[in-house]
C-alpha cells in the first residue's frame, strides 16, 4: 500500500446535509399543501413520506398526483416561501470543521445541489465555504426530477476524478441513487429530509452525523 494514498473525493449534497434548512422546507411544503386545502405535515410525518420525484411526494398525501397547474402552483409558492425563509438557516454544526479536515488531509469536495444554480452559489459564497470545493453545481433547468443525471455531468466536469474514488454524501434516497447511477459510493444523514427507515432501505451506510459520514468516507478511501 506504501504512502502514495490516492485522494478520495467527496460530493456534497446542500438542503438538509450541509445546509440545516429542515425549518424552512417543512414550511414552505406547508404553505404549498395549504394552497390546496391540505393538512399541514409535522417534521416525522414529512420525513417518514418524503421522496423524489417530488410530484411523487405529493401524491402520496393527496392520493393522487397533482394535476400540471397545481403542481405549478405549488411549486411556485414553495419556492417563494423558502426563499423568504431561507436566510434564517444556518450550517449544519461542525461542517467548516469537516470541510477544512478533509482538504487537508489532501481530499477533494465539491457540490452538487438541487437548489438553483444561480441561487445556490451566491448562498455557498456568503457562508464563506466556497473555496472548500473544487466545483459547485446546482440546478439547471426545471424542478420535479432525480439527481442522477445532473451527477453524470457533475462527474464529467470534475476531471481526473474517478467515480470509484467518489463518495455521495446526503439526506435523500435519491443522493444514493445518482451516486450508484454514476458507479460511486454513498453515505446517508438522517439529519435532513428523510426518516433513518426510508434511508435504510437504500442499502447504503445510513449515519446521524455529518462526522461520522466523512469517517466513512475515510476508511474506504484508505482501504481503496
Amino acid at each position: 500500500m506504501g504512502m502514495q494514498q490516492e485522494a478520495a473525493h467527496i460530493v456534497w449534497d446542500w438542503n438538509g446535509t450541509l445546509l440545516n434548512d429542515n425549518d424552512a422546507i417543512i414550511g414552505a411544503t406547508n404553505a404549498a399543501f395549504a394552497e390546496l386545502g391540505l393538512e399541514p405535515l409535522t417534521l416525522e410525518r414529512y420525513r417518514a413520506l418524503y421522496c423524489v420525484p417530488v410530484p411523487k411526494f405529493y401524491e402520496r398525501l393527496m392520493g393522487r398526483l397533482p394535476t400540471d397547474a397545481e403542481w405549478e402552483v405549488m411549486d411556485e409558492i414553495f419556492h417563494r416561501y423558502y426563499a423568504e425563509h431561507r436566510v434564517r438557516c444556518g450550517l449544519t454544526e461542525g461542517v467548516v470543521e469537516l470541510l477544512t479536515g478533509w482538504r487537508s488531509a489532501g481530499h477533494s469536495q465539491s457540490l452538487l445541489s438541487m437548489y438553483v444554480h444561480e441561487e445556490l452559489v451566491p448562498l455557498v459564497r456568503g457562508f464563506g465555504i466556497e473555496p472548500h470545493f473544487v466545483r459547485v453545481d446546482g440546478r439547471t433547468g426545471p424542478s420535479g426530477g432525480s439527481k442522477a443525471e445532473h451527477m453524470v455531468r457533475h462527474l464529467k466536469a470534475l476531471a481526473g476524478i474517478e467515480p470509484t474514488r467518489t463518495v455521495v454524501i446526503g439526506d435523500a434516497a435519491d443522493d444514493a441513487v445518482a451516486a450508484l447511477h454514476v458507479g460511486a459510493r454513498a453515505v446517508l444523514y438522517t439529519g435532513g429530509s428523510h426518516s433513518r427507515a426510508s434511508l435504510e432501505g437504500v442499502g447504503v451506510p445510513v449515519v446521524d452525523t455529518l462526522e461520522e459520514a466523512v469517517e466513512v468516507a475515510g476508511r474506504w478511501a484508505a482501504a481503496a
